[in-house]
């Protein structure tokens, strides 16, 4: 606790920028989140539980009125008491509205205004003024050019919303492109993702889990296309009402969603150098019932790049020296279908279903990988390879949800059901060449199918206690079945037969893991004077694990357990408009199918690494300290944090001859200590630049008694990242992206850091129904960018390079066929989070490791 006040007293020097237009709806991450308030989240406006709502148009284009400006006038002293801006569809709320008459003025630049007489009588109306429909001013202003700028970060009570839509950077690549934009996010070369330098983070998508994010989030991110991200909600401080899992918290990506009437088709294209993207999503809403029937596809191709390393290793006092080089390439070939359909059945009943399948193609290859193997200065042997990864899987998502509301607003019942699976091919080939002709003289064959299924049950349930109260409650069930099925094979010469390997090191078999999760939760959320706001809560979580293999190994005998997570959220209204915000939780971390495979990977002999299905969850303790304040159009804030993870997943080396064998272990303690700090200004309507980055010190320890596997680290992290947009007017605007991690540490050593960046110029046609981009990516680094690798033991010392090329020149081009109209939008949906697993691993079921390298950032580099 010392620690942690010590740290907190950092925020008094700290400093965080970004641009906020408070009050604009539709931003919460798509789900109306302005419609949900909370006790103590009201404005400075007259209290109350009224609701006002409508749409604005052009009355002859028949278009939205994007950020019309409405304004809640007294009647009785024609002052104004609220205020509010409509968002891109046109649509405006004025929430928490007291009884009385008042006038509600609509206006916009080049529009006559328009006032309405709204008069609430009762304390819980909601009044719908509908489509309100403004005339184009006869006035020309042909002179004047004034545009308003959506706020890219705000800050909510329990989370950090990014508005992607406005990244044009970003098209037509995929979520890793558009996470590294989020403050607080790191997000390597490979796509693994980390939240303020931790890997354990839990990846949602629309609120909903997936078991190909279970599987790798990496893999994930790369199935959802840029263009289709609304908003990614950043949770660091999760309520009790979320599962357990997520060390350093919680990463919603919430898609574009389509509420209007109509029909409509967009199709996304983008081709570039080294990659390209269709995409083709359509929406027909009718009434209270709406289809959806999207998908993309996206190729990799002409990535390639180099490896080094060089390994020592000390075995039985005798030191061995291997030197490995290869040139490397990969391609791969995505893509995600999904057909939606939501029923609003009446005012208080709803029903929403849909089916996902995706698909994610990847090859991985290492041409004339060249070992040669060394005393002192002395060649003892020299070999070489060609090694072919290749790793497959599909995934279906089927769920359907019902939620009842009640005329007492905030008060809702909702039952929530899913299925999931994702099937995994992860398979190698290493040939063994002949050095002088390079014909084949052995095939080494690595076959393991595996799949992740979950069958998920939820029930929630939230009613308000009175007007600053608020109680939340609800059970769950997550039925987990994972299996792994593993196959060695050799051949002599490129056509002899395959032949099955059973020994130490190229065994074959089935592994079984069983995991039945049954939770229960309570959440408290009060209002305890015009200045505090209270939200506690307590979650249950117990976990049944039956796990076996096929043949040769007898059951295993894992434990069942179970845990109680507390957490608390505090905030104070400072003068002004300052907020002081604290919260703790703690959290629990389950190892995925990545660190429990027992799958021997070994696609370079010299560094092989398996998981362990014995292994025990994390848990973490994490305390948050978070002071915003507003000055002029600037939102200010410094967010301080420790965390401290006990029973931590590390990697386990040792060797044998000479090759470096990994394993997993709970032996680690981590402890971090840092604070955020991020500026979104707009200097003027049409210039934004943002800029920010976070920096922690972390301490690793793996606890083990043995000198020779001892290992402690310890150091400064940070990441950093800039971006600006300018509008150049006449539908052009262009937009700049750059970030750079540095060097990040590792339990025995460090992972080198990397930066990329890119620049994008958008064409909108006139009709805004198509746009057409140039975009350009690391356009100054055409040799790639180089990561240097460092692992250093008693008996260790590897070092490592790996050099990607990838400039990118792209063509991005967007076309929307049909026409929506303006109605009411459909009720909130809400779906299944399964907020489980640590994710990555260089063992097991995880991506092949390639050559010697140190496994790119993830759940389970070494740390």
């Amino acid at each position: 606790m010392k620690k942690f006040l010590l740290l907190s007293a950092l925020s008094l020097v700290g400093f965080n920028l970004w641009a906020q237009f408070p009050g604009v709806p539709g931003m919460g991450g798509g789900q109306n989140r302005q419609q949900q308030a909370i006790p103590g989240t009201a404005q400075a406006a007259p209290k109350g539980s009224a609701k006002i709502v409508g749409y604005v148009i052009d009355s002859a284009a028949t278009k939205a009125v994007e950020f019309a400006s409405v304004a809640l006038i007294n009647k009785t002293t024609n002052k104004p008491v609220d205020g509010t801006v409509a968002d891109e569809k046109g649509k405006f709320t004025l929430a928490k509205v007291a009884t009385g008459e008042y006038i509600v003025s609509v206006s916009f630049l080049g529009y006559q205004s328009k006032k309405m007489t709204v008069n609430i009588v009762n304390k819980n109306d909601e009044i719908d003024l509908g489509v309100i429909r403004l005339s184009q001013s006869t006035q020309l202003l042909q002179e004047v050019t004034v545009e308003g700028q959506k706020a890219v970060i705000e800050d909510k009570v329990d989370r950090l919303v990014y508005n992607a839509e406005r990244d044009a950077t970003s098209r037509g690549g995929d979520a890793s492109d558009v996470l590294r934009k989020v403050p607080m996010l790191s997000v390597d070369l490979d796509g693994n993702v980390s939240l303020r330098g931790s890997s354990n983070v839990r990846v949602l998508i629309n609120n909903k889990p997936s078991t190909i994010v279970a599987t790798s989030v990496a893999d994930a991110l790369k199935q959802i296309p840029a263009d289709m991200i609304k908003t990614v909600e950043v949770i660091t401080s999760p309520s009790a009402k979320y599962d357990a899992e997520g060390s350093s918290g919680i990463i919603n990506i919430i898609t574009k969603k389509n509420t209007l009437q109509g029909l409509t088709l967009n199709l996304d294209s983008s081709v570039g150098i080294r990659g390209g993207n269709l995409s083709l999503n359509g929406n027909y809403r009718k009434k209270n019932m709406g289809f959806s029937l999207g998908g993309f596809g996206r190729a990799n191709y002409n990535i390639n790049g180099t490896f080094e390393n060089q390994q020592i290793t000390t075995a039985n006092n005798i030191q061995t020296i291997n030197k490995q080089f290869a040139d490397t390439r990969s391609n791969g070939m995505f893509g995600s279908y999904q057909l939606g359909w939501d029923w609003d059945i009446n005012k208080h009943n709803s029903v929403t279903a849909s089916v996902r399948y995706g698909v994610r193609n990847q090859r991985n290859y290492q041409d004339g990988l060249l070992n040669e193997r060394f005393s002192g200065t002395t060649l003892l042997s020299q070999n070489l390879r060609d090694v072919d990864v290749k790793d497959l899987s599909g995934t279906i998502d089927a769920n359907i949800d019902y939620t009842h509301t009640f005329k007492k607003p905030q008060q809702e019942f909702s039952l929530l059901t899913q299925f999931s699976r994702n099937n995994r091919t992860n398979d190698f080939i290493n040939n063994n060449l002949n050095i002088s002709d390079l014909s084949i003289l052995s095939r080494l064959k690595n076959n393991n199918d595996s799949y992740n299924q979950e069958v998920t049950v939820q029930a929630d349930y939230q009613t308000p206690l009175s007007k600053t109260q608020l109680v939340e409650i609800g059970a769950k069930g997550i039925f987990r079945t994972v299996n792994s099925d593993y196959k060695y094979f050799s051949a002599q010469g490129a056509t002899g037969e395959y032949t099955e390997l059973n020994n130490s090191l190229a065994s074959s078999n089935v592994f079984s893991y069983n995991q039945n999760i049954v939770a229960g939760y309570l959440s408290y959320t009060a209002t305890l004077s015009k200045k505090y706001t209270l939200k506690v809560g307590g979650r249950y979580e117990h976990t049944d694990i039956n796990a076996n293999f096929k043949t040769g190994e007898t059951s295993l005998s894992i434990p069942s357990y179970g845990v109680l997570v507390p957490s608390l959220n505090i905030s104070r209204k400072l003068k002004g408009a300052s907020t002081l915000k604290f919260a703790y939780n703690r959290r629990i971390q389950r190892p995925s199918i990545q660190f429990l495979n027992p799958n021997v990977n070994a696609s370079n002999p010299l560094s092989i690494s398996s998981g362990n299905p014995n292994l025990s969850p994390e848990y973490t303790n994490n305390y948050e300290l978070t002071l915003n304040t507003t000055v002029k159009s600037t939102f200010l804030t410094v967010a301080t944090f420790v965390r401290n993870t006990t029973g931590s997943i590390e990697s386990v080396r040792d060797v044998k001859g000479d090759t470096i064998r990994t394993n997993f272990q709970n032996i680690g303690n981590q402890d971090a200590y840092g604070m955020n700090a991020f500026a979104n200004v707009s200097l003027s309507n049409k210039l934004m630049i943002g800029l920010g980055g976070d920096v922690y010190y972390a301490k690793l320890n793996n606890n083990v008694a043995n000198p020779l596997y001892n290992a402690s680290n310890s150091g400064w992290v940070a990441n950093y990242r800039i971006f600006g947009s300018y509008n150049l007017g006449n539908n052009w605007g262009v937009q700049a992206f750059g970030f750079y991690r540095s060097t990040q540490v590792q339990l025995q050593g460090f992972q080198g850091g990397f930066g990329i960046y890119s620049l994008s110029l958008k064409k909108d046609f006139k009709d805004k129904k198509g746009s057409i981009g140039f975009g350009a990516e690391n356009f100054f680094t055409p040799n790639g960018f180089k990561i240097n690798n460092e692992i250093n033991s008693p008996i260790i010392a590897q070092n490592s390079t790996t050099t990607l090329r990838n400039m990118n020149f792209k063509v991005n081009f967007s076309y929307r066929i049909g026409k929506m109209s303006f109605d009411a939008p459909s009720k909130r949906k809400k779906s299944v989070n399964n907020d489980d697993l640590k994710e990555g691993g260089e063992g097991g079921g995880g991506g092949q490791q390639q050559g010697g390298a140190t496994p790119a950032a993830g759940g389970g580099r070494p740390r």
